[in-house]
Formats: structure tokens, sequence, C-alpha cells
């Protein structure tokens, strides 16, 4: 098994659950560009160049949910981290969804938004880019992160973990967004959310993965 990893990416959500599963495997690490894009040598692996991407057993599979769910459905014999009762497999299906469909989008439209004053931008529209950028970000954008981190705050104070009171690929997938949410959050704030990241940042797998893999350093 390979996994292609590109530091501060996606892709730690996946080195986190081979850590957890105990699986052993290869890690292929890339570095961003200073466009902070991908590397083009990922195009190699596969087509849409970016990470992760699994390899195994002659598979290669992107985007790192259908990754989770792969390695769920083959490598977690016991069923550790998906949830057996209705309520907490209806809640399991949500957060994997939610994570890249909802609540990601608007972390990248507010780390694109809120650097149009910095290269690649070119620096003759740098001042009227962070005008405008900044504009979007009070009359619309930031309003409407605040509804998702109030949603998420209200779950977690309701649940242990994402999926009900055990930890799931749910917890895998939300992991990276929601540390994109809380870099834009003072420390006081959120302290549900911030109960569930300390417990996740206290996982021996996590921290495995920390080591193997590098931090998560993410801003908004």
């Amino acid at each position: 098994m390979k996994l292609h990893h590109l530091t501060n990416s996606r892709s730690h959500r996946v080195l986190w659950m081979l850590e957890e599963l105990g699986l052993p495997y290869e890690l292929v690490r890339y570095k961003r560009e200073s466009t902070l894009l991908a590397p083009d040598a990922l195009k190699r692996v596969h087509p849409l160049g970016s990470s992760p991407v699994l390899e195994d057993n002659g598979l290669v599979l992107a985007e790192s949910g259908a990754i989770l769910e792969y390695l769920q459905e083959t490598y977690d014999i016991e069923s550790r981290f998906k949830p057996a009762s209705t309520q907490s497999r209806a809640d399991y299906r949500f957060w994997l969804h939610y994570a890249e469909s909802s609540l990601m989008p608007l972390m990248v439209m507010k780390t694109v938004f809120g650097n149009l004053d910095k290269p690649p931008v070119p620096e003759t529209f740098r001042t009227i880019g962070a005008m405008f950028g900044e504009a979007v970000q009070k009359t619309w954008l930031n309003r409407r992160i605040d509804i998702h981190v109030n949603f998420i705050e209200k779950h977690l104070g309701l649940h242990e973990w994402f999926a009900g009171d055990a930890i799931s690929c749910a917890d895998f997938q939300m992991s990276f967004p929601v540390i994109a949410m809380l870099a834009r959050s003072l420390p006081e704030e959120l302290p549900h959310t911030r109960r569930w990241l300390t417990a996740v940042e206290s996982r021996v797998a996590w921290q495995k993965a920390i080591e193997v893999g590098g931090p998560l350093a993410l801003s908004t």
C-alpha cells in the first residue's frame, strides 16, 4: 500500500486512519509549490494531480472521503470506525459528505479572499484585491461561515464524536476543515469543538501521523 501525501493537506486524514488501523504502508511525500499548489509530479500518479492518492493492490484511488470509506470497508474488519446504530450511521454519512461539500468550500474561499493582496496576485492589483476580498468576507462569507461554526459547535455539545459516542471515519474526515475553521476563532470560543480537537490530538495514531507526515498549520 502506498500513500501519496502532500504536506499540510487533506491527506493527513488518510495517514491518520492508516495509523489507527495499524496498516503497513509506504509514504511518498510531496511539497507544495510557491503558489501553494501541489507539484506536477502528482499528475503522474492521478490525472487530477492532487493529494491524497492511495495505491493498493492495483487500485489507484483519489479523494480523501472515498479513500477513508475504502479503508474502512476493506480493512476495518471489526467495524471500529463505522457506527452500528441507525442514528449514528446517519450522522456518520452526513459528516463524511458535509466536510467537503459544505464546509471546505467556505474555508477555501476564506483563504482566497483573505490573500488577494499577496503573491501570486500581481502587485498592481493587490490593493484593489484586498478591498474586494474584505468586502466579500464582511458582506457574505463570514456570515455563512458563522452558521456552520455554530452548527458544528451545537452538535459537538450533544455528542462526544461526530457520529456518536465513538470515533469514526466521520471524525477523520472532519479533522481538516475543523482545524481550518478554528484558525479563525478566538481561543475562548467554541469549547465543545475545541474539546473534540483535544481528544483527537491526544490519540497516539494522530501523533504518529503528525510525526510521519508533518504538522497541520492551517490559516484562513
